[in-house]
């Protein structure tokens, strides 16, 4: 049980947390180029080269955690919901026959 939990949060927080800080370092990476080209303007070809290899690389832990997402999805239990199941008519008359604490909880099922 503890394994399933470990996987869905690393599945569903693994992606959003490395974006996040890739992001961050496209944009500390970017800063830092433009800083540099402005003081030596001359080494700007230099600069720029050494930018777009960094930030493919950065780019590349996004790529690697958008396929282990896609690999590890499918590990992921489903929740097998049928229509043909759920009895609505018994649930609206237990709504119906559970008392409401407050007088604001209660909910008119006839509309």
């Amino acid at each position: 049980m503890i394994y399933l939990a470990v996987l869905a949060f690393g599945v569903t927080l693994g992606l959003p947390i490395a974006v996040i800080f890739a992001s961050r370092a496209q944009g500390a990476a970017t800063s830092t180029a433009l800083e540099g080209i402005a003081r030596q303007p001359e080494s700007a070809a230099k600069i720029q080269t050494a930018m777009i290899i960094g930030l493919a690389l950065i780019e590349s832990l996004v790529i690697y955690a958008l396929l282990m997402f896609f690999l590890l999805l499918p590990k992921l239990p489903g929740v097998d919901v049928n229509p043909d199941t759920i009895d609505v008519q018994e649930a609206i008359e237990a709504a119906r026959e559970a008392p409401a604490s407050d007088n604001n909880a209660s909910v008119d099922m006839d509309n």
